[in-house]
């Protein structure tokens, strides 16, 4: 299959078509483009399919071969510099291609039904498509500079999608935060790369690593300086992938619509991240400290994400701490020289926060029908509850997700965690006492969240959310209910007929009234909201959307196989550690797994006691037992608050409010950070407009005044001026005479 490698270099350009498209169409011929809108997303889907069955041959062809194809093109050549271009093709390039490919394809036929109500959809399309072009030009590139070019791509991409409804403004305020921090670490990661190749004077890979593991054996590398490069170049992930400090922007970024919280979560940007530090690996595993110091900042994130996520009450946003999380683990295992594990859950991640973010999606929808649009309300886990009975299929799917994210076997992300958590006892056995804890709090956070969500009784009393009396909210179902009422009136988009107007990949047609207004929706589309008269409540998704779901469950239920071990030839071994032969080899790693299946078994059950505990303790405390708000009340004023009962209150209510408030991290930030520089930069324009430009105003009004001055000293007589001007003399020279007497 290598006579498909010298090909790769089109890999980043298959997408490129529907954004350039979109753009030309919509410059020279918007109503025309927008009249089609429903037909871009086909395009979107067929040529990232294409692009799936050619990753998939190069991926086999690695698992055959394990092989390294590099093919590059000078760009410029001088003297004294040469930059060239092109592609690498080796098991980490073919991993993350799958998962971009996948992923993405799944996202986009769900965002197909997700987005079809908002007049933003060509735009989404679009930017979506950008988005994976960029991400696989990134793990294509063969050097630093053309990776730092996708990577500023890949990150004006996130900008305009998490600020896609930019008419909100949190919405906008949540791109600009995460564009500004990436810029931090962006900033560094550029330094870096100057840096590295100030000491090895190449940006290709492959010599990089040659050179400086020579100048290192060879004892002519500034130690000092290579550590702060590698320490820039790691800033750039501490970033990306929403790692401490660098972390606030992660949880903002949940305002742009839940399909692009499923790709940035899953298989791009925050994946960006974990990707440089895994090629950049070799360099890095030189310099013990940088490595340490990888674990160290690790381990806090994966402690600092699952302690945030405890008490949100945004769906979204807890999901998007256990991204920040469960990221903490990937890189952690980096951090410990554990490449197979790292790249392991950074695969059974990706499908299972997809599957979960997609859920959340559909959630929220429903919720709309209850309560409108209101983020605060329809995204509330508090004002949710009781779904299960109207959305099986999303329930179901949804707890097989939070199972795999806990660790629960035989789902995906129990073996990939599981391998994490046994090399953490062989580091740190600190380390793995708090990345086990952390297990357990991802248990109960995970499962919160799906008891909140669907069990128990709906929180809110609407009278309309059974379905049986008529609701009274202006509200919209995005995608409706096969079998609701028609209103009377029909719905139009733009010049579309009545057939255009279908979900691409769906047949199904939903009539839609046209008397919400359109001030309540600022990025809704006003041409596709519901009548009044409509009998609205939760539902499942459409087919397309539970296609999304069911692909995804097939993920989580099997990917985990390519990490199991099995034995062959009186070894145990696994497809995944076939798959990184060559990676593993260029890092001196064993090629084995050493761990049997008893000793396998006998670690799994410790892991999985942890996440059962968690499970449990969620259960204890957000199992719904009573049926109603005021019965929960009721039990807790008759049960009698003792000293134990005040001083157990005090410590949740401390956790309660470390966690709710985001660890106080972002209003430091605001305080010290914000404010400071808001602070610094109105002292220097009060330095400016009084001081330099009272300096420079003053000597113009002085000048001016003695000009003033002068002219009505003279009275045009040629003996007045003489007199003058030996008066000055006369003066000038009485006054030196005086001063040398005095000396």
């Amino acid at each position: 299959m290598e006579h498909t490698y010298p090909y790769a270099w089109i890999i980043p350009f298959v997408p490129l078509p529907v954004p350039v498209l979109i753009g030309v169409g919509l410059l020279l011929f918007p109503t025309a483009t927008k009249s089609i809108r429903r037909m871009w997303a086909f395009p979107s889907v067929f040529l990232l399919s294409i692009l799936l069955l050619f990753s998939a041959d190069l991926s086999i062809g690695q698992i055959n071969s394990n092989s390294i194809y590099q093919y590059v093109w000078s760009w410029t050549i001088n003297n004294y510099f040469s930059l060239e271009f092109g592609h690498l093709i080796d098991p980490l390039t073919s991993i993350m291609l799958i998962l971009i490919t996948t992923v993405g394809i799944i996202v986009l036929i769900y965002s197909d039904n997700y987005m079809s109500h908002d007049q933003g959809y060509v735009r989404f399309f679009a930017y979506m498509s950008f988005f994976n072009t960029s991400m696989l030009g990134l793990v294509t590139s063969s050097n630093l500079i053309q990776i730092y070019i996708f990577w500023e791509l890949v990150g004006m991409c996130s900008y305009l999608l998490i600020g896609f409804w930019f008419t909100r403004p949190v919405a906008a305020n949540a791109c600009q935060k995460a564009f500004v921090t990436n810029r931090i670490g962006d900033f560094g990661l550029f330094l870096g790369i100057l840096g590295l190749y100030w000491i090895t004077g190449s940006f290709e890979f492959r010599d990089l690593f040659e050179i400086f593991n020579n100048l290192n054996n060879n004892n002519y590398l500034n130690f000092v300086f290579a550590t702060l490069c590698a320490f820039l170049l790691f800033s750039g992930a501490v970033a990306k992938s929403a790692q401490f400090p660098l972390h606030v922007w992660l949880p903002d970024a949940m305002e742009g619509p839940t399909p692009i919280s499923a790709l940035i979560h899953a298989a791009t940007m925050v994946a960006a991240g974990i990707f440089i530090v895994a090629r950049l690996l070799p360099l890095f595993i030189v310099i013990p400290y940088i490595m340490n110091l990888i674990s160290l900042i690790s381990i806090i994130t994966v402690l600092l994400g699952a302690t945030l996520a405890l008490a949100q009450k945004d769906i979204k946003r807890s999901l998007a701490y256990s991204t920040m999380s469960q990221l903490g683990y990937m890189m952690l295992a980096l951090g410990m020289g554990s490449y197979r594990a790292a790249l392991f859950h950074l695969i059974t991640h990706a499908y299972s926060k997809a599957l979960l973010f997609l859920g959340s999606g559909s959630i929220i929808h429903s919720m709309e029908a209850i309560v409108g649009y209101s983020p605060d309300k329809s995204q509330n886990m508090v004002l949710m509850g009781g779904f299960k009975k109207y959305v099986p299929i999303i329930k179901t799917a949804f707890l097989l997700g939070t199972l795999s994210l806990c660790g629960i076997p035989p789902l995906a992300c129990f073996w990939s965690k599981d391998e994490i958590l046994n090399d953490t006892w062989l580091y740190s056995p600190n380390f793995a006492i708090i990345a086990c804890s952390t297990a357990g709090l991802t248990a109960f956070y995970m499962f919160r969240i799906y008891l909140l969500t669907f069990e128990g009784h709906l929180n809110m009393n609407f009278k309309n959310y059974s379905g049986k009396k008529r609701s009274s909210f202006h509200s919209i179902s995005l995608w409706g209910k096969e079998g609701t009422k028609a209103s009377k009136k029909k719905w139009s988009l733009l010049t579309m007929n009545n057939n255009e107007r279908n979900s691409f990949f769906s047949k199904k047609t939903y009539q839609i009234g046209s008397n919400r207004k359109k001030k309540n929706q600022p990025f809704i589309s006003h041409f596709a909201t519901w009548n009044k008269k409509f009998f609205l409540y939760p539902h499942e998704s459409d087919n397309t959307m539970l296609f999304s779901f069911l692909v995804l469950v097939l993920f989580i239920l099997c990917v985990g196989a390519i990490g199991i071990p099995f034995l062959q030839e009186e070894e145990y071994f696994n497809l995944l550690s076939k798959w990184l032969t060559t990676s593993l080899n260029s890092l001196h790693k064993n090629l084995t797994n050493s761990v049997d299946w008893y000793e396998f078994l006998t670690n799994a059950t410790f892991s999985v006691s942890i996440a059962s505990f968690g499970i449990l303790i969620a259960f204890l405390f957000y199992k719904p037992v009573y049926s109603s708000l005021q019965n929960l009340n009721l039990m807790n004023s008759v049960v009698k608050k003792g000293p134990n009962r005040i001083f157990w209150d005090k410590i949740i209510n401390v956790i309660y409010g470390w966690s709710y408030n985001r660890g106080y991290i972002d209003d430091f930030y605001a305080t010290s950070f914000t404010k400071g520089i808001r602070g610094l930069a109105e002292l220097a324009h009060f330095f400016d407009r009084r001081i330099i430009d009272g300096i420079t105003n003053g000597i113009g009004i002085i000048s001016f005044f003695v000009g003033e001055g002068i002219k009505y000293v003279g009275w045009g007589r040629i003996s007045s001026y003489l007199f003058l001007y030996l008066s000055y003399v006369s003066i000038f020279l009485l006054s030196i005479l005086i001063l040398q007497q005095i000396h």
